[in-house]
């Protein structure tokens, strides 16, 4: 099939017309060093602290430390796959993580990366985990009550709405289970649920997921898992990670909120380390 030449000229002249140049720019370095989950990089003289960085093994970091002659980072994940000289890149974000509806029912991780096997978190919004909290003259009063369906704690212990309460429990006392009593409790209400299990079993994990799936708590319930194996930066930043997903609907949609983090003790204890 023959074509004449200003039948392929029109062609090339529209395939112009359309071109639309981008500009894709960030700054490169390399890896200096990496152990115990903390990578040096050299090269990264405009890298922001807090920002999130992007291995060229898949991994994820954060910049914590500004140095004169290089940056270090906490690797987000297995650094065992990051090797000296590979190549880093800015991204000019800071830490943030997917939020909306595309997470409720989903079992993720602290980078909302999936758990559950059902295929990955498709969202268009995020929120950073460091944000400015609102100041006390613009909070509102704490002045409705979250029914926790346990008669002894909602007749005696009220807990309200906005209002942060601490279970305090020698081991297999049944703290877990308030909290999922909880979580179970709201079903047909309007209360969105945040369960962030930290330093857990897999197995444990496991077995909460099936039991509020069981109950049908799974329609508005998000699970944030940093389970026993997982990194030390992954299980700190557990709990910033499921109170970023919560204020989404807080923030966004004034929707009422519940973040339970299992719990704050393995967090600190990663703090320390």
């Amino acid at each position: 099939m023959k074509f004449k030449a200003d039948e392929i000229a029109s062609v090339i002249q529209e395939e112009i017309s359309q071109y639309r140049s981008t500009l894709d720019a960030a700054e490169i370095g390399r890896v200096l060093e990496v152990g115990d989950g903390v990578a040096r990089i050299y090269g990264l003289s405009q890298a922001m602290a807090g920002e999130m960085l992007e291995f060229q093994s898949g991994a994820v970091g954060v910049v914590f430390n500004l140095e004169e002659t290089s940056v270090g980072s906490v690797v987000l994940g297995n650094f065992l796959d990051i090797r000296e000289g590979e190549e880093v890149r800015t991204t000019g974000k800071l830490l943030s993580v997917p939020v909306g509806d595309a997470l409720i029912g989903r079992v993720v991780d602290p980078l909302a990366r999936p758990l559950d096997g059902k295929g990955p978190v498709q969202s268009p919004h995020r929120r950073p985990l460091e944000i400015i909290a609102p100041g006390i003259a613009e909070r509102q009063p704490v002045k409705e009550p979250l029914q926790t369906g346990i008669k002894a704690i909602d007749s005696m212990i009220p807990i309200g709405r906005g209002q942060r309460e601490l279970i305090i429990g020698d081991r297999k006392t049944g703290k877990t289970a308030i909290a999922l009593d909880t979580i179970i409790n709201q079903k047909g209400g309007d209360v969105i649920c945040v369960y962030v299990a930290i330093g857990q079993k897999e197995s444990t994990v496991a077995g909460i997921v099936e039991t509020l799936r069981h109950h049908g708590a799974m329609d508005y319930t998000i699970v944030v898992v940093a389970g026993a194996s997982d990194p030390a930066p992954l299980q700190y930043i557990a709990p910033y990670a499921g109170c970023t997903m919560a204020e989404y609907f807080m923030y966004e949609h004034g929707r009422h909120t519940l973040c339970i983090y299992d719990d704050l003790s393995k967090q600190a204890a990663r703090a320390r380390t």
